[in-house]
């Protein structure tokens, strides 16, 4: 019994070790970009290792792009559309959060996320789309250690460069080109209100952009004259 209990005390402490030195390692990571762009996030690889199974030759359409060569349209389109508390909150927008919530038990199914900039950049940066608490509790983590140490502007000039906008099109450059043939400095209004309606399914608005996504957009694209960004 003895010789079990101290397995069990020793099995503890190493996962705990482990657990450590693994968050130890993402907020090196975390640190780090804050200074260095990232090249590839785990949802792009993800949706790349997808896209090859289909077509080998397959690659992925993006290039990053400064803060100040992205549109401010674009800037207050995406907070109006996916985070209108950006600059106030600390990564969790518990509002938000509890109104989802209340959405989703009256449909009985999930039809409202309420998740932040910062905790969907921490997702696409580090996690698989995978849903779990788990990886929830990591997305928590991760989000706190972003808004830890980096600016709301990094945060936003990040998210803005590696989102996804359509099938292996990331970064607002790439949507810029692919949809409009323009950089994404030169975004106007509608435009930016277009691609903000379309982060929360970009594969499927892709192909099929209803009426009602163009009636969203309308609304984006009043709501961002009162939208304020870094």
């Amino acid at each position: 019994m003895k010789r079990i209990k101290r397995w069990l005390k020793w099995s503890i402490l190493w996962l705990l070790l482990a657990g450590l030195l693994y968050f130890c390692w993402l907020f090196a990571q975390v640190a780090w970009w804050n200074y260095a762009n990232p090249r590839e996030t785990a949802f792009m690889a993800e949706r790349l290792a997808v896209m090859k199974k289909k077509d080998p030759g397959a690659t992925l359409r993006q290039a990053w792009v400064p803060y100040e060569r992205i549109s401010t349209p674009l800037k207050r389109a995406v907070v109006a559309a996916e985070d209108d508390r950006f600059l106030d909150h600390r990564g969790f927008d518990w509002e938000s959060m509890t109104q989802a919530l209340e959405k989703n038990l009256k449909h009985g199914k999930t039809v409202a996320g309420g998740s932040t900039i910062s905790q969907q950049l921490a997702k696409n940066l580090f996690l698989s789309s995978e849903r779990s608490y788990a990886r929830k509790a990591e997305e928590a983590i991760i989000t706190a250690m972003i808004e830890a140490t980096w600016s709301k502007e990094r945060i936003l000039e990040v998210y803005l460069n590696i989102a996804e906008w359509g099938d292996g099109i990331f970064g607002a450059e790439a949507a810029a080109k692919h949809y409009y043939g323009i950089s994404a400095a030169q975004l106007n209004a509608p435009q930016a209100a277009r691609l903000a309606v379309m982060l929360p399914n970009p594969r499927r608005y892709q192909k099929d952009f209803p009426p009602r996504l163009e009636a969203h957009a309308k609304r984006i694209e009043k709501r961002m004259q009162a939208s304020v960004v870094p």
